[in-house]
């Protein structure tokens, strides 16, 4: 059963849903079909959202962010980023996988990074979120505790781009991505050779997507 503090931060999301889409004027039918529930069983999901009763799983953050045209930072309840003349402090809202199988979790840890807003290039603070590397399976090239900045967007750029990845619905990793345009699948790839790149294809693309791709790296040297 949920910690109560999960439950909590549960109603407190779907209180943010309810409220937006009634801004919106939009109905629970209507925005189930925006973010891909199409059979009626899948549509009662929505009502248990809005109620508190199910959590919002990392796969769909995006896409209910998407159809109320809200932020993530504002749907999860954290604080926006606080901008000064030259800085962005950014909150720290989790921890990306350089492995497999480790499900995605989004969470604000409490810990926030200033940022030099010439990172941003004239972009909106909004348009990018911090994430913790864990794992050794991007070695050298990132490393367990770096911490990237990551620019949100839906696609990669081209093939052998870098880019945070979620498939199987609810996996989160970054890997080096290969594809080749127009064909239906994409090869997940390790820069480390003791792990091997993983096939993503056919049907299972439905259940992949990009967040984003890191921009800036911050490493902290011990001595």
């Amino acid at each position: 059963m949920p910690s109560e503090e999960v439950m909590r931060r549960n109603r407190e999301i779907g209180a943010r849903i309810a409220t937006r889409r009634e801004q919106l004027g939009m109905t629970q039918d209507e925005l189930a079909v925006r973010v891909g529930y199409t059979s009626a069983s899948k549509r009662t999901t929505i009502q248990k959202i809005e109620a508190g009763k199910n959590g919002l799983k990392q796969s769909m953050i995006v896409k209910f962010c998407d159809a109320l045209d809200m932020s993530i930072p504002y749907l999860m309840g954290w604080e926006e980023p606080k901008i000064t003349e030259d800085i962005v402090n950014f909150p720290l809202i989790g921890e990306i996988a350089a492995g497999y199988e480790c499900e995605a979790v989004e969470e604000y840890t409490g810990v926030e990074v200033a940022i030099p807003r010439e990172w941003l290039r004239g972009r909106r603070a909004s348009d990018f979120f911090l994430l913790k590397v864990h794992g050794d399976s991007m070695y050298p090239m990132y490393q367990e505790g770096d911490i990237i900045l990551v620019r949100r967007q839906s696609t990669l750029n081209h093939s052998g781009q870098i880019g945070v990845i979620i498939y199987d619905d609810n996996k989160a990793s970054l890997k080096k991505v290969e594809y080749v345009y127009g064909e239906d699948w994409l090869r997940l790839v390790p820069i480390n050779p003791l792990y091997p790149p993983i096939m993503v294809q056919n049907e299972a693309l439905e259940h992949c997507r990009v967040l984003g791709y890191p921009v800036k790296l911050i490493r902290e040297i011990t001595p």
